[in-house]
């Protein structure tokens, strides 16, 4: 059974060009009847123009799962760092 169970695992592959990532402080979403777009944005302060870094394009479904598993992961991420105060309100104190 255990062979079994290997056969169906998902091997997820990162490949070196994608390793390091992209930082992004901004997220633009819209959707369609069939998808959602999310754009990932890098705003640097004082610039008047913001680059696109990396576009994500999900199924509705897909879309849905990944609300699920950010909310399940900022939710273990305070329990083990402390509450993420929104920047309004964490300027307001």
């Amino acid at each position: 059974m255990e062979n079994k169970e290997n056969k169906n695992q998902l091997q997820i592959q990162l490949r070196p060009e994608m390793a390091d990532g992209k930082y992004s402080n901004l997220a633009m979403i819209g959707h369609g009847p069939n998808e959602f777009l999310m754009d990932f944005i890098f705003a640097a302060p004082g610039m008047p123009q913001a680059p696109v870094v990396s576009r994500v394009i999900m199924s509705p479904e897909n879309a849905k799962q990944l609300l699920f598993a950010l909310t399940d992961n900022i939710k273990k991420y305070e329990a083990q760092f402390g509450e993420i105060m929104p920047r309004a309100a964490a300027g307001n104190n």
